[in-house]
């Protein structure tokens, strides 16, 4: 029985990331990875960082486990989970798993929802990194409309 980080058989469909795909990936970590210890103290940043790698090891686990079930007509983990996991830091894992197993990878709504997750992260970490300045614009737009 093959783990999530087995990778070589035609039964789970494994190929691994591209170079480009890796490189694509780092960039979308710099701005989260720079703004991260900003709005972290010092202390807590190392549980922060154990809670990302549960995050992300789950993330991984979930994906692994949706490809099997997928392949076996067996019960499947809900979008919803899956999203909520991207949503609370598992992005990274969830880009790499996708590609790792093809999975989720051919559902253009699946990958609207997964997108707009990463293109959320980004936009608060690029925020933290402008100290705030991107969303008391956008604030101050918003208010102007309605008001």
């Amino acid at each position: 029985m093959q783990g999530p980080g087995d990778q070589g058989s035609g039964r789970t469909g494994a190929r691994g990331p591209t170079g480009a795909a890796l490189l694509f990936l780092g960039l979308l970590l710099v701005a989260p990875g720079l703004a991260l210890p900003r709005v972290t103290p010092e202390a807590f940043l190392p549980l922060l960082l154990g809670g990302l790698a549960t995050v992300w090891g789950t993330t991984v686990l979930l994906y692994w486990a949706d490809k099997r079930a997928a392949q076996s007509g067996a019960w499947r983990t809900p979008e919803l989970l899956l999203h909520t996991c991207e949503l609370l830091g598992g992005w990274p894992a969830a880009f790499l798993a996708q590609r790792v197993w093809r999975h989720k990878t051919a559902k253009p709504g699946y990958q609207a929802t997964f997108w707009l997750i990463v293109a959320a992260h980004q936009f608060l970490a690029l925020d933290v990194l402008l100290q705030g300045r991107i969303s008391r614009s956008l604030w101050t737009e918003i208010r102007q409309l309605l008001f």
